[in-house]
């Protein structure tokens, strides 16, 4: 990522949905490439559903997601989709899930959120 991103722990074990929810939508709402960790526990499995809605209501449909699963691991998997065709099961606690900003964009087999100046 070439521009400003966050990171944000999607787990609710500490902290209210509401307040991942608030958190969320003020990252999109600020066009920042976001970086989602511990994205849906199976004994939690609604609270990734509900983050896509809310990227959803926050976003454009073409904004593009990848899901990181297992990273260096023999069962690693990397998935490059839109908000649109994204799916809760895409994601398990083993999945990094990065969001890029309106900037972003896919070029062959890369994606990269260049550096921009103020919009």
């Amino acid at each position: 990522m070439g521009h400003d991103f966050c990171a944000i722990n999607l787990s609710d074990n500490l902290k209210p949905m509401a307040l991942i929810e608030h958190r969320l939508r003020h990252a999109a709402r600020g066009d920042f490439a976001m970086a989602f960790y511990n994205p849906r526990s199976a004994s939690r499995p609604e609270g990734f559903a509900r983050v896509l809605a809310v990227l959803r209501e926050e976003c454009e449909p073409g904004r593009v997601m990848i899901f990181a699963r297992a990273v260096t691991t023999p069962d690693e998997s990397l998935r490059v989709v839109t908000l649109a065709d994204a799916t809760p099961d895409m994601a398990d606690m083993r999945t990094v899930v990065l969001v890029g900003n309106r900037a972003t964009r896919r070029v062959g087999r890369w994606v990269y959120t260049p550096r921009q100046g103020a919009v």
